[in-house]
């Protein structure tokens, strides 16, 4: 319980508890399927995630109870259907696991730098906490299986160089070389095409489930998207001679039977539209070849139109829950 001279949760924190909730009842209606169809040695780590988030729901609401505010509606059983033929396979199931704990990782540990009232920071520290724990355990899973490619290996540094020429930032200039991509611009790139492989499996899944007309072609709009951020990064390390990650695993069923709803689907398209966004300024802002920042600019462009005409079938359809609002001091002084 709050005591009596605990601060009142700020706007930030509010926003953060309610956010959470959208993503972690989310999470918690996705388990439910793949629990249902999961292969035996995977299905610890999915109960684990499930626990973590029944467990978590129940705080949000107790804290948002306690002050008086009102529990969001998030994702109810309403929004899963039991007992239908799954729509992935081969430890995809897994595979989403270990990226949604990735977008987590980072969404929690921001939402921990924006909370001052200690439980609530504590709070997001513990999810922050749980989110690294699992997506380490499904890290070790999916090697073992060999599902997961590890990122290329480099001979190691033998002296410390520091960059002497302004050329180390060109990139763009057609007649002159380009320099060979850094460690830093090269992880960059793996991490950005290993999580579009995984959006791009689940946008095919999702469109071939979904019956509204003009959600479908949203979905294969965003498959063709995640086709083409791999296709383009993929050139940047072909360049150098490596292999873009890839796997055989992982894959949609031919299901045409949707065991989530349109408004789940849409909803977690948007969240993993919104974390491209934020991976795609990393490497862009990371990045001093020239030609790497622009082609994620362009990127950029193309994954906010997504999002935006996301954003509009949400919204047209009544799917999209409104955070909560600041107070209209121009209206209340009317």
């Amino acid at each position: 319980m709050m005591s009596s001279t605990q601060a009142p949760i700020a706007s930030s924190e509010l926003a953060n508890l309610w956010m959470a909730y959208q993503e972690r009842t989310m999470i918690l209606r996705i388990t439910e399927h793949f629990l249902e169809h999961a292969e035996e040695e995977g299905k610890q780590l999915l109960q684990t995630l499930s626990n973590n988030a029944t467990k978590n729901i129940e705080t949000i609401s107790n804290i948002l109870h306690q002050e008086g505010a009102v529990i969001p509606n998030g994702f109810t059983e309403s929004d899963v259907r039991k007992s239908v033929p799954r729509l992935f396979d081969f430890y995809y199931d897994i595979m989403y696991l270990h990226m949604m704990t990735k977008v987590e990782m980072n969404l929690y540990a921001l939402f921990t730098g924006m909370s001052y009232r200690k439980d609530i920071k504590d709070f997001f520290i513990s999810l922050t906490a749980e989110a690294l724990a699992l997506n380490g355990e499904a890290t070790q899973f999916l090697l073992e299986k060999g599902i997961l490619v590890r990122p290329p290996y480099v001979t190691m540094p033998q002296e410390v160089n520091f960059v002497k020429n302004q050329e180390y930032m060109g990139g763009l200039n057609w007649f002159s070389d380009k320099r060979v991509l850094n460690t830093v611009e090269v992880s960059l790139i793996h991490h950005a095409i290993e999580t579009n492989l995984v959006g791009m499996k689940l946008m095919m899944g999702f469109a071939q489930v979904s019956t509204n007309k003009e959600v479908q072609a949203y979905f294969v709009d965003g498959m063709k998207l995640s086709k083409k951020i791999e296709v383009k990064l993929g050139e940047f390390l072909r360049d150098i001679y490596i292999e873009p990650p890839a796997t055989h695993s992982g894959r949609a069923t031919t299901s045409k039977t949707a065991p989530f709803s349109e408004k789940l689907m849409m909803y977690n398209t948007s969240l993993l539209t919104s974390f491209g966004l934020g991976s795609n300024a990393l490497g862009g802002a990371f990045s001093l070849r020239s030609d790497l920042p622009a082609t994620m600019a362009v990127l950029m462009k193309d994954i906010y139109d997504f999002a935006q005409s996301g954003g509009k079938i949400m919204i047209k359809n009544g799917w999209m829950e409104e955070p909560p609002q600041m107070e209209d001091r121009d209206q209340l002084t009317k």
